[in-house]
C-alpha cells in the first residue's frame, strides 16, 4: 500500500515553533473542522523537534471516560519493572525523567500513583505532574504538554466540572509559572466556542486554527498524484481541500478507479447522511423542528460561510453532528467541508 505523505502545512507549523521557541505563557487550543489534519500535524510537528524538548502526549479520542478515575489513568503511563531486561525499578522523579522518550504519556510508578489517586483530588495528580515538570527543567530539557480531543472530560465531575480545575493547572504551568508549553487539539467547535465565551481564560490563551486546504495547496498535493488538470478540478468540487477526502480521492486514483465516479459517490453518501436526520425528525428520535434546521441550511444555498450573531440550539445541534463548523473566535459558521456544503445543498432542492 502506497503511503500517503503529510503535506505542506507551512504557516501552521511555524506558528507552532514560534510558540515553543519562545517562554511558556498562554495555553495553545488548536481547533479547526474534523478531519483537516490537527492531529497529522502536531504529530509530524513533534517528530522534527530537537532532544532538548520533552513531550507528553496524551490522546483521549479513543478513551472512555465517565469518572475521574478514568481521567488519571489515561493520563499516566506506569513504569513497570520489565523481567526480560530486569530493569531497574525507578524510584524517583529523577530516575523517571532519565528514562523518558521525546514522545510519551506522563511517566509514574506505583507509589506516585496511589498518591495520585489519594483522595480523588485533581491536585494530587497536578502537583505531581508540576514536581516531575520541574526535574525535565532540572534536567536541561522543556516540557510539552499535549492533550487531544479534551472535550471528552467536559462532563466529568470532581467537586464541579473537572474541566474547569484542569484549566486552572493549565493556566499555573504557563502564564503563572512558565514550566511548561500546553497544546489543547479539538474538532469540536462547540467546545471552542464554549471555551472561548469562559472569561477565566481571557488573556490565557490563544486559539491556532487549523482549516483544510486552500486551492493552491490542494492543487500542489494532488500533482504529488499526477492528477491531471481535470481529476483536479473534480477532486476540488467535490472534497475542496478536506485532507481526508482528497486521499481517499488519491487512494482510488492508484487503485485505477474513476476519481469522478468515486467523489460523486462520497456526496451521494453525506447526502443521504444528512437526510437521515430529518428520518430521525419524523420518527420521534430526536426533538428538532425540520423548518428550523431546514432555515439554518438556506444560509448556505449560495453562501459558503456566513456571519452570526448567536448560537442557538439547531446550530448547536447541526455541530454536533458533525454538519456545521463554528468558529467562535471570528464568529463565522460554515459546513464542515466541501462535501458537506454540497450535500446541504442537495437537501435543499426537495426542500
Amino acid at each position: 500500500m502506497k503511503r500517503i505523505e503529510f503535506h505542506d502545512r507551512e504557516k501552521e507549523t511555524k506558528d507552532i515553533h514560534a510558540i515553543l521557541d519562545s517562554r511558556p505563557t498562554l495555553i495553545t487550543f488548536i481547533y479547526g473542522p474534523i478531519n483537516s489534519g490537527k492531529t497529522e500535524l502536531i504529530t509530524h510537528t513533534i517528530e522534527e523537534l530537537p532532544d532538548d524538548y520533552v513531550v507528553f502526549y496524551i490522546n483521549l479520542r479513543t478513551k472512555f471516560l465517565t469518572s475521574y478515575d478514568d481521567f488519571i489513568e489515561s493520563l499516566f503511563e506506569m513504569e513497570m519493572e520489565s523481567e526480560a531486561t530486569k530493569r531497574k525499578r525507578k524510584e524517583t522523579l529523577a530516575e523517571l525523567v532519565s528514562s523518558v522518550t521525546k514522545v510519551a504519556g506522563i511517566p509514574i510508578t506505583k507509589e506516585f500513583m496511589e498518591y495520585v489517586f489519594k483522595d480523588k483530588k485533581p491536585k494530587n495528580a497536578f502537583s505531581y505532574i508540576i514536581k516531575l515538570f520541574e526535574e525535565v527543567k532540572a534536567a536541561g530539557k522543556q516540557p510539552v504538554l499535549i492533550l487531544d480531543e479534551l472535550q471528552k472530560i467536559g462532563d466529568v465531575k470532581v467537586n464541579g466540572f473537572l474541566i474547569y480545575e484542569l484549566f486552572n493547572f493549565f493556566i499555573d504551568l504557563t502564564k503563572e509559572l512558565h514550566l511548561a508549553h500546553v497544546f489543547v487539539i479539538t474538532s469540536d467547535s462547540r467546545f471552542i466556542e464554549h471555551v472561548h465565551s469562559k472569561a477565566m481564560l481571557e488573556g490565557r490563551c490563544r486559539y491556532l486554527l487549523v482549516d483544510d486546504f486552500d486551492e493552491r495547496t490542494t492543487m500542489d498535493f494532488l500533482d504529488r498524484y499526477n492528477f491531471s488538470d481535470e481529476e483536479k478540478s473534480v477532486a476540488w468540487d467535490y472534497c475542496g481541500g478536506k485532507p481526508v477526502c482528497l486521499v481517499e480521492l488519491v487512494n482510488a486514483k492508484i487503485n485505477r478507479k474513476d476519481v469522478e465516479s468515486e467523489a460523486k459517490k462520497f456526496l451521494k453518501i453525506r447526502t443521504s447522511q444528512i437526510l437521515s436526520i430529518f428520518d430521525e425528525i419524523a420518527l420521534g428520535k430526536i426533538e428538532y423542528s425540520e423548518k428550523a434546521l431546514i432555515g439554518e441550511f438556506k444560509n448556505f444555498e449560495k453562501e459558503e460561510l456566513v456571519q452570526y450573531d448567536k448560537v442557538n440550539k439547531e446550530k448547536i445541534f447541526l455541530v454536533e453532528r458533525n454538519v456545521l463548523f463554528i468558529d467562535p473566535t471570528q464568529r463565522t459558521i460554515k459546513p464542515q467541508s466541501r462535501l458537506n456544503l454540497l450535500a446541504i445543498r442537495e437537501v435543499m432542492k426537495d426542500a
